[in-house]
């Protein structure tokens, strides 16, 4: 399987995007190298809004954010008003959570994490959870290692990295994390309000320690400055997690052109998607959900029509995998499939789906089929749709490369 993680910059935007076996299957677009996603700052509540169960809270002069209460169980004052519960003008530790998502402002959370390659530190959450992608014996074998780092006040999450990786590694991360921690609760007694104590990795870092290196066994990019740090970051890993960093240069061929990156973002953000079959999908995202269609099209069934409605189907439920994950669709997806009139054919189209869904890094549930055979699934909400990262650029801008 030839898997390959591609960045460069298109209109000073960083465009990432993820390869397998040749066909595109992630991409995103980020404004800058660095984002707020993951920084940790001294934040100010403004106000309680008790009837959404909600505060908002500045993490700079005029940056107000969002904190669900709660996020805020296990909270860290830096300035407390007299009172045991949070209320305006305290001051304590909030980290990103969330990008602000159209016209919702950024998530906070109180109850913030630390992220390594193997292990992510939470404060407030004292169990220890393991990848659900670990087998039986690796979630065994590292639970042990893990159980001299049991804390009141924090806990851990073994990542999908940490499978076949050697213990001296998991326990060195641990302690890394450990000191880390330590370290921010000290500085924070110190710092003022609106202080970062804490930024998140650049963008092209956080992509390589998020995406599972048998994902991705070679990175590629055009860019010196991104070549030079992820090289780096790989030297790092172990010599059987690292992956080769190649910087490509060829001035007659831009890398966005060799993998037709412009026409991958057009494509992306287009509302009908054409499969092989000669059916396809009708992709809306609206305010509240997003709403997909599955359509015969061009493909006729001549004889034996629900078996031809069945592979077409399978076929939709693919590429409806594919493109959530392409597009960073998140929330509520409703997928409206052609109408199957056997219950075992309804019951093997959700499983062919649902084994799909589960290829997908981000969190993503297939709830049901309803009694109007609409299929429900939830995507975790974390960052933008690819859409909403592409802002004002429309599918000519991008392909023009006058503008």
């Amino acid at each position: 399987m030839q898997n390959k993680l591609v960045f460069t910059r298109i209109r000073g935007k960083m465009i990432t995007a993820l390869f397998e076996n040749d066909r595109c299957m992630q991409l995103d677009c980020e404004e800058g190298d660095v984002s707020l996603l993951g920084n940790l700052y001294i934040g100010k509540v403004k106000n309680i809004v008790k009837n959404i169960h909600a505060a908002f809270v500045e993490i700079a002069p005029g940056r107000m954010c969002y904190l669900p209460l709660e996020e805020a169980e296990h909270p860290i004052y830096t300035s407390k008003i007299a009172s045991d519960h949070l209320v305006a003008q305290d001051e304590l530790l909030v980290q990103v959570k969330k990008e602000g998502i159209k016209t919702k402002a950024p998530g906070l959370t109180a109850n913030f994490s630390l992220t390594g390659q193997y292990l992510i530190l939470t404060h407030g959450n004292t169990r220890i959870g393991l990848s659900s992608k670990l087998n039986p014996e690796e979630k065994r074998r590292v639970r042990e290692w893990m159980t001299p780092f049991e804390h009141s006040d924090y806990g851990w999450i073994v990542r999908t990295n940490a499978a076949e990786v050697a213990k001296e590694l998991i326990l060195r991360e641990a302690e890394e994390l450990e000191r880390k921690y330590r370290t921010i609760l000290e500085t924070a007694k110190f710092r003022t309000c609106y202080s970062v104590l804490y930024k998140s990795e650049s963008c092209c870092i956080q992509t390589l320690k998020n995406t599972y290196h048998k994902s991705a066994t070679e990175i590629v990019t055009d860019q010196k400055d991104l070549y030079e740090e992820m090289a780096q970051y790989e030297a790092d890993q172990p010599s059987d997690q690292k992956r080769h960093v190649t910087f490509y240069q060829d001035s007659l061929l831009p890398l966005a052109k060799l993998y037709n990156l412009e026409r991958e973002l057009e494509n992306a953000i287009k509302e009908r998607v054409w499969l092989k079959s000669g059916a396809y999908l009708v992709i809306q995202p609206t305010e509240a959900l997003t709403v997909i269609d599955v359509n015969t099209g061009k493909c006729v069934a001549k004889q034996k029509p629900q078996e031809t409605f069945l592979k077409i189907n399978k076929e939709a439920a693919a590429e409806i995998a594919r493109q959530l994950r392409l597009r960073n669709l998140s929330g509520i997806i409703i997928v409206d499939f052609i109408n199957l009139e056997n219950a075992a054919a309804q019951q093997e189209l959700l499983s062919y789906l649902e084994s799909f869904l589960q290829r997908d890094p981000i969190k993503t549930t297939l709830v049901d089929m309803t009694r109007l055979e609409l299929v429900e699934i939830t995507r975790k909400k974390v960052k933008k749709s690819l859409l909403e990262q592409l802002d004002f650029i429309s599918a000519n801008q991008i392909s023009d490369p006058e503008v």
